[in-house]
């Protein structure tokens, strides 16, 4: 236990600081110098406790949480909402794709959310695995995000298209998609 009151434990910038050993003031430390050295602007919500999103590009913005525990670094970032249609095979695939990923697997909430998600040991925290590891975050949820959305929300791309169409309007956001729908096909998730 730490003697010290709350108000003394509140850092210069106003973000609570909790009792913490030298493992987790270390990592804490790494993140933070990493996110800043890197200019990805984040927030501390809480000591250890990281908001910010990575740009990518055909996920244009992807949400990550880092949380500092008193044993590991826990990454959080969001991929895509719950599929509306063809669940089976939306998560078959990613329960495949986790096979051949790096530190991160997919995950779902208890609303059907796709996230990825880790746990590492604190010990692991250093500034080159960090980066390698916002890397494998970024890849994996830009590489699959298509995908995903072709298994997952076939029908509503299609309905989108056809109403664009229909009206005259651009079908730019849907590029990605035009192969399959101009043939009238289902997507492929190979």
């Amino acid at each position: 236990m730490s003697d010290q009151s709350p108000a003394e434990a509140s850092s210069a910038s106003g973000v609570p600081q909790a009792p913490v050993d030298d493992a987790v003031r270390a990592a804490v430390d790494v993140v933070r110098a990493h996110l800043t050295d890197s200019e990805i602007e984040h927030r501390e919500l809480a000591a250890g406790v990281f908001s910010f999103s990575l740009p990518g590009e055909k996920k244009l913005q992807t949400a990550v949480r880092l949380d500092v525990g008193p044993h590991a670094l826990g990454v959080h970032a969001f991929v895509c909402r719950r599929p509306d249609e063809n669940h089976e095979e939306v998560y078959r695939w990613l329960l495949q794709r986790n096979l051949r990923m790096y530190a991160v697997a997919f995950a779902l909430d208890r609303l059907g959310d796709i996230y990825l998600d880790a746990r590492l040991p604190l010990g692991t925290i250093t500034p080159e695995e960090l980066d390698r590891l916002l890397g494998s975050v970024l890849t994996y949820a830009d590489e699959s995000f298509n995908t995903i959305l072709e298994l997952g929300f076939a029908s509503s791309i299609r309905k989108e298209w056809e109403w664009r169409k229909l009206r005259g309007e651009s079908t730019r956001n849907l590029e990605a998609f035009r192969g399959w729908l101009e043939a009238g096909e289902e997507p492929d998730s190979d």
